[in-house]
C-alpha cells in the first residue's frame, strides 16, 4: 500500500509476541495483494481492468466489505468520497513525480470515469461490476483503516489485547498499556513550530489527512495528493484533518471525506453521531491557520503536560 506498517504489543513472552505480529503481518500481506492499486495482479486491479465489459464478477469477501462500506459514505456525502476516482488520482500521482500539471484534456477524460453509481453491488452474490468503461478504483482512502482493523483483530486472537498498529499517520488501538488510561498518540498541526498535542487512544482509532507532505506546488499554488472526485481536481485549501472513532476504517474514510468536504461539510458528517469525532485545521487566504473541533473531539482525553 506504498507505506510502512508498525506494530507494538506487550506480551509475556517474546516468542508469543512475535507468533502472533507475524501473523498480523501476513495478514496485511494478504489484504495488500487484494486491495493495492500498486501491484498489477491485486483483485482490486483486475476488477478495475473489467470496467465496461457488462460483466458482473465474484470477489472476495474482504473487498467486498470495504466497496460496500465505500459506496455507503458516498452516498452519505454526495460523492465527495468516490472509490471510482483511480483514473484521476494516477494523473495527479504522476502530476506530483514529474513536477508539473496534468493536461486539461486528460483530466477531463478521467472526470467521465468516476461516478460512485457505476458500481454495481449485489450482496446476495457478492458480485461488483463497473459499468463505466475507463473506471479505476483506488481505495487510498478506506482500505488502510481496514487493513489495521483486521491487524489488530489478529492480534487480538493471539490473546494480545494491549497493541496498537500504525501505518502512514493511522492508527488503531487495543486495551491501554499496564497502568495507562490509553495509548499516548500525538497529532500534529499545520503550524510549523507548533508541539504534537497529546491524546490518550484505546479500543478505538485515529486517522490523518492532509498535505503536509504529499503535494505539488506550481506557480505558487499548492496542490494536494487528495482529489476532489466531484471534479477530479486536487484540493489547493491546505487542510489537516484528525478523525477519532472506534474503528480504523471509519477513521480512514471519514478523514478523506471530510477533507474533500471541508470545515462545514466535514463537521455536519460527524455531527449526529457521538462516537465520531474530528479537527479540522486549514490556512485561509491570508496565510491564517484556523482550527475546528466537533464536540466528541474537543471532549477526548488528553495527555496533561
Amino acid at each position: 500500500m506504498g507505506m510502512s506498517f508498525r506494530i507494538v504489543v506487550y506480551a509475556q513472552d517474546s516468542a508469543k509476541a512475535k507468533q502472533a505480529s507475524k501473523a498480523a503481518f501476513d495478514r496485511v500481506v494478504v489484504l495488500n495483494r487484494i486491495m493495492s492499486d500498486y501491484e498489477p495482479n491485486s483483485e482490486l486491479n483486475k476488477l478495475s481492468d473489467l470496467a465496461g465489459n457488462g460483466q458482473a464478477v465474484p470477489v472476495s469477501p474482504e473487498l467486498f466489505r470495504v466497496l460496500d462500506r465505500a459506496q455507503a459514505l458516498s452516498v452519505l456525502t454526495g460523492g465527495a468520497f468516490d472509490v471510482t476516482a483511480g483514473a484521476s488520482i494516477q494523473l495527479w500521482r504522476r502530476a506530483r513525480q514529474l513536477k508539473r500539471l496534468p493536461p486539461q484534456y486528460a483530466l477531463d477524460k478521467a472526470l467521465k470515469t468516476i461516478g460512485f453509481r457505476t458500481l454495481k453491488l449485489d450482496p446476495e452474490k457478492r458480485t461488483a461490476k463497473l459499468t463505466q468503461t475507463g473506471t479505476r478504483l483506488d481505495l487510498g482512502g478506506i482500505a488502510k483503516g481496514y487493513v489495521l482493523d483486521e491487524a489488530i483483530a489478529v492480534l487480538k486472537k493471539h490473546g494480545l489485547c494491549r497493541a496498537l498498529v500504525s501505518a502512514g499517520g493511522d492508527i488503531v488501538a487495543g486495551d491501554a498499556p499496564p497502568g495507562k488510561a490509553g495509548w499516548r498518540v500525538a497529532l500534529i498541526g499545520l503550524e510549523e513550530d507548533a508541539k504534537p498535542e497529546l491524546l490518550r487512544l484505546a479500543n478505538g482509532a485515529v486517522a490523518t489527512s492532509g498535505d503536509l507532505y504529499q503535494f505539488l506546488e506550481v506557480d505558487g499554488t499548492r496542490y494536494s495528493h487528495i482529489i476532489d472526485p466531484r471534479s477530479g481536481t486536487a484540493l489547493t485549501e491546505q487542510r489537516l484533518v484528525h478523525v477519532l472513532a472506534l474503528d480504523a476504517m471509519s477513521a480512514d474514510s471519514l478523514s478523506t471525506a471530510i477533507s474533500v468536504l471541508g470545515p462545514k461539510g466535514g463537521l455536519r458528517l460527524v455531527a449526529t453521531d457521538k462516537n465520531f469525532g474530528t479537527r479540522v485545521a486549514f490556512r485561509e487566504a491570508l496565510g491564517q491557520v484556523r482550527v475546528i473541533e466537533s464536540p466528541v473531539f474537543r471532549a477526548w482525553s488528553r495527555v496533561k503536560n
